[in-house]
């Protein structure tokens, strides 16, 4: 699903009136009525009470008075609070509050800070309240009355509902300009904008409903400019296919984990199972010699292959001859693997060698700290890496604090440069792919920032690029189901009680819910 910034919508509108022939009207009248819909959906015994609506000039404000026309319509008793002089109002918006007049609807005209002192202690009264005051256009931080009113309905204690954005937060970002309205539920128009689906606007926005006002699908998808998408499950349902009756494992990839290190035996463990519980057919855990006896011993279902080691239980540099002579579709590298020099050799050697797609994780991506120019992708071998924010920040030499605050353009920029997916980790995962698409994963849940969950991300997604082929389909597939199974996981366990390996016993039912049908989906918890 494609998420949208303020220029996009705009666009999306023009295109949809100028091009497809649908009235500005028509798309206004739409999202009133979606609102309204959305509103009695969620918000129904609320509707007894009396209904705030507080409107801004624009067309924000517009599709506001469509809702006090529908809500009025319906017999709800409403109050709408004209947050500008009524003679700013114009185009659509206009026709709409002259409306509102000829059918006998009051409009209160709140053009200044004196006027919503008087006005204030009825909003207060009411049981539900409509923000309407602005939407997309919003370019600078609310200052004067529009300010004052956000401060004073976020104190009240009732829910609000906003159209669009709750007012203050920009489309084009998910940080707040300035103040912003704390909304219970908001009704995205069209498509569902960064500052709805990423920290810490999303904050703001309570529950997120996409409203369907008439643009066309194709002319949202054909938009220019950023591609950011948020995946869905019917998106990512379409890449898991039925399997034949007369298949075999061979047909389902061979994935060689190379991981473990002295006192690390249980990241190259989770990684394997992981790759298995995701559908490999073969998985090996290649690991140091010393290690493999504890990893065999720890799952009948993969094989292990020993990996001559240093004397700090890492690793060797010559190593890597044993584990490009083994059979393999995809290399995963990295969990539990130790940061020493030769283990860095070793990864390094890998990398510049390796015919077949590699997922690199944790300390393989470290191993290019020094030097982050050399982990480069090429057409014919896809490179994945899965670091979390910190091992991101390490390996640009910037702040955990500065991938935090620019997780998408961090990503999404060493991504196109060095070509390679870059998947990093954490709430709201973000997937940077080659060619500049960014996909965010909605999946997941606070229980999962615990130990092991990442090194079972990397064997799904190794499992899933040696069955699709398909280093794009594959990361998306794999953060997907990853933070449904944690999402099932906490369900069971908990959020402070879940563990890594509680994912393990969750792919499977994750995976069964996303291709269940809507009447089989329930049995899966």
């Amino acid at each position: 699903m494609r998420i949208l910034n303020a220029t996009q919508m705009r666009e999306a509108d023009r295109q949809t009136i100028e091009d497809v022939g649908i009235a500005s009207l028509v798309l206004m009248e739409n999202a009133g009525r979606q609102v309204v819909s959305a509103i009695e959906a969620a918000h129904e015994a609320r509707l007894s009470g009396r209904v705030a609506i507080l409107c801004g000039k624009g067309n924000n404000g517009g599709d506001g008075f469509v809702v006090a026309r529908t809500l009025a319509q319906r017999g709800v008793d409403v109050s709408v609070f004209l947050l500008a002089p009524v003679a700013s109002v114009k185009g659509d918006a206009r026709v709409n509050l002259d409306i509102l007049g000829r059918l006998g609807i009051g409009v209160m005209e709140v053009d200044d800070e004196q006027r919503w002192e008087l006005y204030a202690s009825e909003v207060q009264r009411c049981s539900l309240i409509v923000d309407a005051i602005v939407g997309t256009g919003l370019s600078a931080p609310l200052a004067g009355l529009l300010d004052t009113v956000v401060a004073d309905v976020n104190v009240m204690g009732i829910p609000i509902v906003s159209v669009d954005l709750p007012s203050g937060l920009s489309a084009d970002s998910p940080h707040p300009l300035g103040q912003c309205v704390s909304a219970a539920m908001t009704v995205t128009l069209a498509a569902p904008k960064l500052s709805l689906v990423m920290p810490p606007g999303e904050d703001q926005a309570g529950d997120v409903v996409i409203a369907d006002i008439g643009i066309p699908y194709d002319v949202i998808d054909g938009l220019e400019g950023r591609q950011i998408e948020l995946l869905t499950p019917e998106q990512v349902r379409l890449l898991v296919q039925p399997r034949p009756a007369d298949s075999h494992k061979g047909d389902y990839g061979r994935v060689t984990v190379v991981g473990g290190s002295r006192g690390k035996t249980g990241a190259a463990h989770l990684a394997g199972l992981g790759a298995l519980r995701s559908g490999a057919g073969l998985v090996t855990i290649a690991t140091p010699a010393s290690c493999q006896p504890i990893i065999a011993a720890l799952a009948a279902e993969y094989t292990t292959e020993a990996l001559a080691e240093g004397g700090d239980g890492q690793v060797a540099e010559a190593a890597v001859e044993t584990v490009l002579a083994l059979r393999h579709d995809v290399i995963a590298c990295g969990p539990g693997l130790g940061r020493g020099e030769a283990a860095r050799r070793f990864v390094r050697a890998l990398v510049d060698r390796s015919p077949v797609p590699l997922v690199l994780d944790a300390d393989a991506v470290l191993a290019f700290a020094d030097d982050p120019g050399q982990l480069v992708g090429r057409d014919e071998r896809h490179i994945v890496i899965t670091p979390h924010p910190g091992e991101m920040a390490q390996l640009l030499g910037r702040s955990i604090e500065e991938v935090q605050n620019n997780r998408i353009e961090i990503a999404g920029e060493f991504a196109v440069t060095h070509q390679i997916h870059v998947v990093l980790k954490g709430h709201r995962t973000v997937i940077a792919h080659p060619s500049g698409l960014i996909s965010l994963n909605p999946t997941g849940n606070p229980g999962m920032a615990t130990g092991g969950t990442g090194d079972v991300l990397t064997g799904m997604v190794a499992a899933w690029l040696a069955q699709l082929l398909d280093a794009d389909a594959a990361c998306s597939l794999a953060v997907f189901l990853h933070g449904a199974a944690g999402d099932l996981a906490a369900a069971h366990e908990g959020r402070v009680s879940m563990i890594a390996g509680d994912l393990l016993h969750h792919i499977g039912p994750a995976l069964e819910q996303l291709t269940a049908t809507p009447g089989e989906a329930g049995g899966n918890d």
